[in-house]
């Protein structure tokens, strides 16, 4: 007796554990946890399912699990907030996909696969097609299993927790890596498994397999998107963390030129000193300063509280009540005034040409401002933020102001800076949106054309999605002879979002470039080629083939100019704009600095489909530019709008 109960701890040991002999699991419950402050935005219908791992037995980075496989969880808590809770009852007869696993050279049947998986639905019916599946594969990211980020690895599964199904007792499965240390390869070591439903444990060795009716399988956090926090650090420590973590993973230091040893010695005084004084105005101060040094619009901290706060507070509600524009020919006038204000007060009006400030010529003037929405990533965007707040001076200033007329007399007035917000925002056309825009809002007009806005890439991206599908079925049945697009209010939002709405005006899944990150595991950024970023095309009855005009600007940032960079492959529409886009061309994150600041920086290096990159310090420059002249700033009509029914009626 004795020996016999030797053996059968000896052959547990070999096999792999197998607890509570029963039936099999029936359900599944656990939590899905997120620190990455993005990882919300713009979801609207997250789904918990069983993902068809076959996939990843045949390392096949198209496969598509076929819907009838996809069981679906429910969410037991508020996805808004983590962590999240889920359950998911097992079906009795899975509609999965067998594989094979067992390397004994015979042809059986197999097992179903599985793991557990996080998934946003955007497209279509409630199961997950090509689209919300990014192309295929299998999951690498808030799943049950654990997957390789090494670029020499990648993808591979690691660890976690499978979920199979045996069709009957003959079946057996892989019971550790093997010395390959790699996962269904032909040197596993493999073990019966009875009929039914059974939960994997890859992290021990050999492998645990699970018998428990009910099992609680917890999704994994990837170490690549979980929130670095350096907000328990004392200010110095935390500000050399923060170098640290920007000097390897900033997309574009040696094509933006950035000296990080030369920051670090710079700036490290300051953070010491604030540390020293324990002054939390100092750090905060000295943050956003070493911030601003780097050239990249999508560079940012918030929130913007206390120092922060004042000093944006004092840059902004200040001014004599103007604001101004550069025109082409290099002068700048006064598109708007005040009433009543200092300006209006001293024979300013809209029109007059502003000569100088404080006896600098005006030109000499903006290119010495620092605006406080800096950085930027390209030149133009920072020239139209400077002449924003050149006119702009804390209330009480005395301000000399030399100004022209139209008869050319010049006259110089002091002015005492005052309260005026009016003129700020009309300087920076705040005014243009109510807050109660729909992500895509569309119109016909009295040319027949029609008028779509595309607000955001971040808002609501299941809603996003069928107001694009209802333009694109309303301009097939209305026989619609061209649509312009006007992006440029878009700040941004989801990249893939932007791409896959270009789609559908494509009729051929082109390849639209990549992105490169840093791989710890080599040192150095690292561009997966098997995975490029394409379009994944909609139904042909969703496609829209006419002719199509985008309207662009400086304020169309990030996923905003990919879709405009999309729309210039195979010349598919007319770009139009005074400006190129802002010049945004990376994925982002986020980390957590001392005094509740989150730190937004560049992680992502994008490039087109040639390896170029495309966007960043760029932008997307129209093919019909409209020049900023007097009748561009102060006509009656939309400048670039009508440019664009002019170039469609051309085409």
């Amino acid at each position: 007796m004795k020996r016999i109960l030797i053996l059968l701890a000896l052959l547990t040991v070999l096999s792999g554990a197998v607890s509570a002999q029963t039936d099999g699991v029936v359900a599944i419950t656990g939590t899905l946890t997120y620190t990455d402050p993005l990882f919300t935005v713009g979801v609207a219908q997250p789904v918990i399912i069983l993902e068809d791992q076959a996939g990843f037995v045949d390392r096949n980075l198209g496969f598509l699990m076929p819907p009838e496989s996809q069981t679906l969880g429910q969410l037991t808590s508020d996805f808004y907030q983590s962590p999240v809770s889920y359950s998911l009852a097992l079906p009795i007869q899975p509609q999965g996909t067998y594989r094979d696993v067992d390397n004994n050279g015979r042809g059986d049947q197999g097992v179903q696969i599985y793991a557990v998986a996080y998934w946003n639905n955007v497209f279509g019916d409630p199961y997950l097609e090509e689209r919300d599946l990014y192309g295929g594969g299998w999951s690498t990211a808030y799943a049950s299993t654990r997957v390789s980020e090494a670029s020499a690895t990648l993808y591979e599964v690691v660890g976690g927790k499978l979920v199979i199904y045996a069709p009957d007792d003959n079946q057996s499965f892989p019971s550790g890596f093997g010395a390959d240390a790699k996962l269904f390869t032909e040197d596993d070591p493999t073990v019966p498994v009875p009929r039914g439903w059974t939960v994997v444990d890859l992290d021990t060795d050999p492998f645990t397999f699970i018998r428990d009716a009910r099992v609680v399988i917890d999704l994994i956090e990837p170490e690549g998107a979980a929130l670095d926090d350096f907000s328990n650090l004392p200010y110095t420590q935390a500000f050399d963390s923060m170098v640290t973590l920007m000097k390897r993973e900033y997309a574009f230091t040696e094509y933006k030129g950035i000296n990080w040893a030369a920051l670090l010695t710079e700036f490290r005084p300051r953070f010491q000193e604030a540390e020293q004084r324990r002054s939390v105005s100092d750090y905060q101060r000295a943050l956003r300063d070493f911030l601003w040094q780097i050239p990249d619009g999508h560079i940012s901290l918030y929130p913007f509280e206390g120092a922060l706060y004042d000093d944006f507070y004092n840059a902004v509600v200040g001014g004599i009540g103007i604001a101004i524009r550069e025109l082409d020919d290099g002068r700048a006038l006064v598109t708007f005034v005040t009433p009543n204000s200092p300006a209006a007060n001293a024979g300013i009006a809209v029109g007059t040409e502003i000569v100088a400030v404080n006896g600098f010529p005006i030109a000499a003037w903006i290119g010495a401002i620092t605006p406080p929405t800096s950085p930027f990533s390209t030149d133009h965007v920072r020239r139209l933020e400077q002449a924003v707040y050149a006119v702009r001076f804390p209330v009480g200033t005395r301000v000399e102001i030399t100004f022209a007329g139209k008869d050319g007399v010049e006259t110089t007035a002091v002015l005492t800076s005052v309260f005026d917000l009016d003129s700020y925002f009309a300087a920076t056309d705040e005014s243009s949106t109510t807050g109660y825009e729909l992500p895509v809002e569309y119109e016909v007009l009295p040319s027949g054309y029609v008028l779509a806005r595309i607000w955001s890439f971040f808002d609501n991206d299941l809603l996003t999605v069928q107001l694009w599908e209802r333009l694109m079925i309303a301009l097939r049945d209305n026989n619609a002879p061209g649509l312009i697009i006007d992006m440029r209010s878009n700040g941004g939002g989801s990249g893939f979002l932007a791409d896959q709405m270009a789609a559908y005006f494509f009729n051929e899944p082109l390849i639209l470039g990549g992105t490169a990150f840093f791989d710890k595991s080599i040192g150095r950024f690292f561009q997966d080629t098997n995975r490029l970023e394409r379009f994944y095309l909609p139904p042909d009855e969703l496609r829209y083939n006419g002719r199509i005009a985008v309207i662009i600007g400086p304020n169309c940032a990030s996923a905003c100019e990919f879709f405009a960079y999309n729309m210039t492959l195979q010349n598919r529409a007319i770009i139009v704009g005074h400006y190129p886009t802002a010049g945004l061309g990376g994925s982002i994150t986020d980390f957590a600095m001392p005094e509740g600041i989150f730190v937004r920086f560049t992680i992502g290096r994008a490039v087109d489909a040639d390896g170029n990159i495309h966007v960043e310090g760029i932008g997307v420059a129209p093919t019909v530019r409209v020049p900023v002249d007097e009748a561009a700033l102060f006509g009656e009509s939309d400048v670039l709008l009508d440019a664009a029914v002019n170039a469609l009626s051309r085409r």
